[in-house]
């Protein structure tokens, strides 16, 4: 045999080694999936206290009552927080709503966008404003209600994560109707 019929002959014997080796196990590209994060529906219960206002609150969340008729509706499961604060009306309701206004647009720097949708309901006299803040700031819903003459409560929904809107979006749209039934089983006293 001359060199080179057993040079192609070992070069021959290699491929088809390598051909055989590499057929082993075969990886597929696994397709782009994310995490499917479904909560239950909660039944909702009245919280009243001493405080001038009573609500329906999801009871899959628990109320913890602070200083001054301030509440924090703590979601554990999810890490998040909706945080109600109360202020007497003491002709100062022009300021206490630029407050509430100032407070949602902070957020316009990380927001892609602000829906603000105003809510009245004349028999309960509460009237009010609920914000929702698209993208990855700080918060994704706020709300305001008052009576203008007494009363005035704000709500903001907290995450204890950084805020990536993009995975905390179903948890963030669960307690955004929790918040919006809040608002419509507000009453005072």
């Amino acid at each position: 045999m001359t060199v080179k019929k057993v040079t192609i002959k070992y070069l021959l014997i290699t491929i088809t080694v390598l051909t055989l080796v590499a057929c082993g196990n075969e990886s597929t590209p696994k397709p782009e999936a994310y995490l499917r994060l479904d909560y239950p529906m909660g039944t909702y219960q009245l919280f009243k206290n001493d405080c001038p206002y009573s609500f329906a609150y999801n009871s899959l969340s628990k109320v913890e009552e602070k200083e001054g008729c301030n509440l924090d509706i703590v979601y554990p499961k999810m890490k998040a927080t909706i945080y109600m604060t109360y202020k007497p009306v003491n002709n100062n309701l022009e300021k206490l709503l630029r407050d509430a206004e100032k407070l949602t647009y902070e957020h316009v720097i990380k927001a892609d966008e602000i829906h603000t949708q105003p809510y009245i309901n004349r028999d309960k006299k509460v009237y009010g404003m609920f914000s929702q803040v698209g993208g990855n700031a700080a918060t994704n819903a706020q709300f305001y209600l008052t009576d203008s003459v007494h009363h005035f409560v704000t709500g903001s929904l907290y995450f204890y994560a950084k805020p990536n809107f993009d995975s905390i979006m179903p948890a963030a749209s669960y307690i955004k109707e929790d918040m919006r039934n809040i608002i419509e089983t507000l009453k005072w006293k």
